[in-house]
Order: structure tokens, then sequence, then C-alpha cells
């Protein structure tokens, strides 16, 4: 992972944790969080202390944001993000992590489209039940 030493900077423009927060959509505690539990590598510092992150920070942190979206586990997170720490070399795990990841993300959308379509067979069902209750009749035309 890092060696808890905010890695070098860039000199590009770089974002406070609030615009950071804003634009992610995550809480400063959930920041803070994700850098401590390795996430995401140390974030520069201000002279005075204040967290200041760079675009591919954000870029990093939406990626996270789509594993969570999706499903992944923040354990499995924190692995892809070791492996990516170390670089080059671990290429082929992250592929195979993001491959069986996908393989699972496909089965839970398969899993949830028949669920949905059970859900309006029902939902039919009782539009039916309802407009017979106020036609009086079990004719829906």
């Amino acid at each position: 992972m890092t060696s808890g030493q905010p890695r070098p900077r860039g000199r590009g423009t770089t974002l406070t944790i609030a615009e950071v927060a804003e634009r992610t959509g995550l809480t400063h505690d959930t920041l803070r969080y994700y850098e401590r539990a390795g996430l995401i590598e140390r974030v520069g510092r201000t002279t005075g202390n204040q967290r200041r992150y760079e675009a591919a920070d954000l870029a990093w942190l939406e990626f996270l944001l789509r594993l969570r979206e999706t499903g992944m586990s923040i354990a499995d997170m924190q692995r892809f993000a070791r492996l990516r720490a170390q670089g080059e070399a671990t290429v082929g795990d992250r592929l195979t992590m993001l491959r069986e990841h996908r393989a699972e993300l496909a089965a839970r959308m398969r899993a949830l489209r028949r669920s949905a379509g059970a859900l309006d067979e029902k939902i039919d069902h009782y539009e039916r039940l309802l407009h017979e209750q106020r036609t009086g009749t079990d004719d829906p035309t």
C-alpha cells in the first residue's frame, strides 16, 4: 500500500476535501475513511495540513464509487487498491478481479430482471383486480 507519507504531488490544480465531497457525493468522513482504509493513497497536504486532491485522485474515487455501486465489498476494493499500488506487475491480477466482479454483476442483473418481471406481473394482476372492483366486472376493457 503506501508508506504513510503523502505521495509526491504534481503541480496541477488541486481540490479541497469539500470540493471533492461535492463532486463525488461522499462525506468528508467517508473520504477520510477511504484514506485510512487504504482505498486511496495518502492525499497531499498544504502547509496548513489541509488535504488537497488532484484530478487523478478524483478519477480514482469515481472508479471506487462504481465498484461500490456494483456491490464490490470494501475488502475486495482494498485488495484491488493494494494491487494497483504495486504497479504494472499486478495488471493481470487486477484484470482477473474485474472480470470476476463483472460476471457476478451480470448474474445479479439477470436475477434483478427476473424479479422485476415478477413484480410487473403482480402489479398487472392488482391493477386488474382494482379495475374489476371499480367497474363491477371481470372484463378489464
